[in-house]
């Protein structure tokens, strides 16, 4: 086979991979082989061929059940790494500098990396006794505020995945660790708009969280606030937490995201919704 024909059948195994990756994307409950192969008109064999690699990869995925493919946890891996290298830490950190100077805790910014919170930017508070913090560090998404900001916006499958893969590991006697109490949590983080770490991963540390969307509303990262227990008392959550919430909106602007109502945080915690923009 000469180079050039080489080049060609190349390029039209990668043009039809990726016109099948983007049939999947638009279908919100998967597809079969059959309906894929009628949609882009392509024999079975050939879309049989491309999901067999695709899965290998897991860029796809195949429901034992009902036999259907659905896009897979791989492209969540990739995009976090992906968003670890844009200018996320640098759009964010003045706005985490005022957040610092409003509360006097530690303020970061953090993405889903491998199924971990990764730290992508940090400003430690100007207190003695203060949370400390390493950027590149990493820790699990079911016990920090951080990390159940962005696992609550996660769709069903991916979350359900990522419990099965990581697992509810027990680091204090107030970690989460059955799937329903983490699911029930996490009804709760998109009911009042922000998350709370109860020392759930480290005794004497509380956190609150709040989520970070991009241009197109999707949850691409979130910020957090942490300090020692004594000084995030239970009466002081709310203020605390209108002003995190206030903070991840800011930098949602940063990354395009225009929404088209906030979050108001009472004085009980409870949320109100007003409009705002467009």
């Amino acid at each position: 086979m000469s180079t050039e024909l080489k080049t060609r059948y190349r390029v039209q195994v990668l043009d039809r991979a990726m016109a099948l990756l983007e049939a999947l994307a638009n279908e919100r409950h998967g597809a079969t082989l059959v309906e894929l192969s009628d949609r882009l008109r392509m024999h079975r064999s050939t879309v049989y061929r491309l999901l067999t690699v695709l899965e290998q990869h897991r860029l796809v995925s195949r429901n034992s059940g009902d036999g259907r493919y659905r896009l897979g946890f791989r492209f969540f891996e990739l995009a976090g790494r992906f968003l670890s290298k844009l200018d996320l830490p640098q759009r964010a950190r003045p706005h985490l500098e005022r957040l610092v100077l409003e509360t006097g805790e530690t303020c970061h910014v953090c993405i889903l990396d491998e199924y971990e919170v990764l730290y992508l930017e940090k400003v430690e508070g100007p207190r003695a006794v203060r949370a400390p913090s390493i950027v590149g560090r990493r820790y699990p998404a079911h016990c920090g505020a951080a990390g159940k900001a962005l696992l609550a916006f996660l769709p069903p499958r991916e979350l359900e995945e990522l419990i099965r893969r990581r697992g509810l590991k027990a680091y204090t006697s107030n970690t989460i660790t059955t799937p329903a109490q983490l699911k029930a949590e996490l009804q709760q983080v998109r009911e009042r708009g922000y998350s709370i770490d109860n020392e759930e991963y480290e005794e004497g540390l509380k956190c609150i969280g709040a989520p970070v969307r991009d241009f197109s509303g999707k949850v691409v990262a979130s910020i957090s606030m942490a300090g020692p227990a004594f000084r995030i008392a239970q009466d002081k959550i709310p203020l605390l937490a209108r002003s995190v919430l206030e903070t991840a909106e800011q930098i949602s602007s940063e990354l395009g995201y225009r929404q088209t109502e906030t979050k108001q945080v009472g004085d009980e915690g409870v949320v109100s919704h007003a409009k705002v923009g467009s």
